[in-house]
């Protein structure tokens, strides 16, 4: 990626990758040229987990079917924020752990028995 597209950031967890372009057209360039590079290396895309996701905020509003993905238990998607300093309110493109990250991390809690565990504090009187 450093090496042919030197404009082009991304993120990289194992065999996970998040690629941001600015146009669709860049995105189309990259996406083929990143299939032949796994193509000389025996590899392919997942079809069902590769898409283009169109990361809507208050500056870009424009429209596209996909406006959410999920990387490394997070999702990504537009949500309304809020400046600190003004209370002005705006969408933005941000990231909250995802329904599927955060329901095992619910039943694993479940399962140890933390909540279980805690017991009211002892008084005691000393003479």
């Amino acid at each position: 990626m450093t090496r042919s597209f030197p404009g082009v950031k991304f993120e990289r967890y194992a065999d996970d990758i998040v690629i941001h372009c600015a146009t669709e057209e860049e995105t189309r360039v990259v996406e083929t040229a990143l299939k032949e590079r796994l193509k000389d290396c025996g590899l392919t895309l997942h079809p069902k987990k590769t898409k283009v996701v169109y990361c809507e905020d208050d500056n870009r509003n424009g429209w596209y079917p996909t406006k959410k993905f999920t990387f490394l238990g997070y999702t990504f998607q537009p949500r309304r924020s809020q400046n600190q300093t003004t209370g002005q309110k705006f969408t933005n493109f941000l990231p909250a752990v995802s329904k599927e990250a955060g329901k095992k991390f619910r039943t694993r809690i479940k399962e140890l028995g933390i909540l279980r565990n805690l017991t009211p504090p002892r008084l005691c009187l000393a003479r």
